[in-house]
């Protein structure tokens, strides 16, 4: 059997995750990272996208973050995120419209125009969308 990691995820909307790991992959502020037993102790910042839990014999979960923390301890990962969503819950169609919309509104810019928050939608909404693509091409849903 392999080697285990406790790994928690938790949100303001409170804990989404918390049990033993084989390994967990996060897209960090300088590209992803797999963090397994062992993995040197670690805090970055991550990038909205997704995370990837492979579980106990290899069963994988994914939830989408829009960004948060992520910290490693000798037999801890804990990921301190933004807002999170389980992959499967994820709407194609939906992150569609919104990369749409935020990409009108950013060329559509009005008097009241605030660029960097609209550029912080687009990318969340693209995040969202890749993540999406990513779970339909690994598990053909």
């Amino acid at each position: 059997m392999a080697m285990t990691v406790h790994c928690d995820i938790v949100s303001a909307e409170g804990e989404i995750f918390s049990g033993l790991v084989e390994m967990v992959i996060a897209h960090g502020a300088l590209g992803d990272l797999g963090i397994a037993l062992g993995h040197a102790p670690l805090i970055t910042n991550l990038k909205p996208g997704p995370i990837r839990l492979v579980k106990q014999g290899g069963e994988e979960e994914v939830y989408y973050i829009s960004g948060g923390f992520l910290e490693v301890q000798p037999n801890m990962v804990k990921v301190l995120a933004d807002t999170v969503q389980r992959a499967a819950d994820l709407d194609e169609a939906s992150a569609l419209e919104a990369v749409k919309a935020a990409e009108k509104a950013l060329h559509d810019r009005g008097g009241e125009f605030d660029y960097g928050s609209a550029a912080a939608r687009l990318a969340e909404a693209a995040a969202q969308l890749r993540t999406v693509q990513q779970i339909r091409k690994k598990f053909g849903h």
